[in-house]
């Protein structure tokens, strides 16, 4: 997956990673918001779900404690980072921020 993850955040496409667990609430609750965002953002985001239990070494690569974590990368730089769930218009507005 490593070599596979730093192909995905190289892109000049801004990719929004979220570190999630099935066995957690709040990422469950996540799932639909993340789903609104890329319907409304389209092809201006690539969204990318990755299972920390699956992806030990890269969550603990990127220092992942908490789950949910999200964080958005563009051409292979780490931008944002932020734990926990947050709003549809939250996610979009820093994502419009980047662009």
């Amino acid at each position: 997956m490593k070599g596979k993850f730093a192909d995905l955040i190289s892109s000049d496409q801004l990719v929004l990673i979220d570190f999630s667990a099935e066995w957690c609430g709040p990422c469950k609750m996540l799932a639909p918001i993340l789903k609104q965002v890329k319907d409304e953002m389209g092809d201006n985001l690539k969204i990318v779900k990755i299972d920390v239990d699956k992806n030990q070494t890269l969550a603990n690569t990127f220092q992942v404690r908490g789950v949910p974590t999200m964080m958005f990368f563009k051409n292979g730089k780490q931008l944002w980072r932020q734990s926990g769930v947050l709003q549809k218009g939250e996610i979009i507005q820093v994502a419009q921020s980047f662009m």
